[in-house]
């Protein structure tokens, strides 16, 4: 049998997965300390439930696990085990951390998923919740939060969506915790209306601005489960409130998208971006690794997704990496 030894990658090289425990729907920044900082999803890890997951590198590749970012949890989700989908920005000062929840039952709420808000001095937290939902669904449609703040504009915008519903985006006020006085949402990505037709479901976005354009990466259809077949497709745009124009629009193609399944790794998808210090652009992403599906033997199927990282190629104004690499790779520049 091969050591461990024998299986690490070569200076100056990673091999996938960079990060091998349940670290799902991750979202990066690279903080004033040099270090990047990567959240993610609930987990239970060591017997014990994990609110926000957030890890650090100093080079995108080796991850050092730095605990709980919301130790506690907010005072409107006591009950529950269900936070998810982080994505952090920070402001100067303040780092904030938009993220899904799922509120406990009471007069003031129905029983759906909501985005909320925290906030800490510190890239890795503890991040403390403002005290209630900045919205609260009925079903998940209010989900996989991302900020991003325009810089042909200046404003302050949030994206999120799911349940078969558009990807939206509406713009935050200047205290990054209620949105803009007189804003409304503006529905940017729909699902594939035709019957049966990919992606029936489309969620977890992430905006870029690259050369004048914003692309906005989104993933769809089942994240996990019997039935994942998750991917990441792009679409295009002048502006970062759209209208989009998606790959499958712009060049005719079936589908649109820029990452998808390969044999060993099924369902990449709910991606970040980084670019390292020569320039690169990486995708940060979730897989799950048909190999160990399940962390457990009582989990379901495909419920186990692993951190991947790889380069992103770029061809006449549009991204694409394909499938995730499974074998030696250069590293990025950091």
């Amino acid at each position: 049998m091969a050591t461990h030894e024998a299986l690490a990658p070569a200076a100056g090289t990673y091999v996938n997965p960079i990060l091998d425990w349940d670290f799902p729907d991750p979202a990066v920044i690279q903080a004033p300390d040099g270090y990047y900082y990567a959240y993610a999803t609930q987990t239970l890890r060591d017997g014990h439930w994990t609110n926000i997951q957030v890890a650090r590198s100093k080079d995108l590749v080796d991850w050092e696990h730095r605990g709980d970012a919301l130790p506690e949890k907010p005072v409107w989700a006591r009950m529950t085990q269900d936070f998810w989908a982080p994505s952090v920005i920070w402001d100067g000062t303040t780092y904030f951390m938009y993220y899904s929840a799922t509120p406990d039952v009471c007069e003031r709420h129905e029983r759906g998923h909501a985005l909320a808000i925290a906030t800490s001095p510190y890239p890795d937290g503890p991040f403390v919740d403002m005290g209630k939902p900045l919205l609260v669904g009925t079903g998940f449609e209010f989900i996989d939060p991302m900020a991003f703040d325009d810089p042909a504009t200046g404003k302050h915008l949030l994206y999120w969506g799911s349940d078969f519903r558009p990807i939206s985006v509406q713009e935050l006020g200047p205290d990054r915790m209620s949105f803009a006085e007189g804003s409304k949402p503006i529905d940017l990505i729909w699902p594939n209306g035709k019957e049966g037709a990919f992606p029936r479901l489309v969620e977890a976005s992430w905006l870029l601005h690259r050369e004048g354009h914003y692309y906005l990466f989104y993933s769809g259809d089942n994240c996990c489960g019997p039935d994942a077949e998750y991917g990441v497709m792009v679409a295009r745009s002048d502006s970062a409130i759209g209208p989009f124009e998606t790959l499958e629009q712009a060049k005719g193609v079936p589908h649109s998208l820029m990452l998808h399944m390969s044999d060993r790794w099924l369902a990449p998808g709910h991606n970040t971006i980084a670019t390292d210090r020569a320039g690169q652009d990486w995708i940060i992403y979730h897989a799950i690794d048909v190999n160990r599906p399940r962390q457990r033997q009582e989990d379901e199927i495909n419920s186990r997704r692993v951190l991947l990282i790889d380069r992103i190629e770029w061809n006449d104004g549009w991204p694409y990496v394909g499938t995730p690499s499974d074998g030696p790779q250069a590293a990025p520049v950091t």
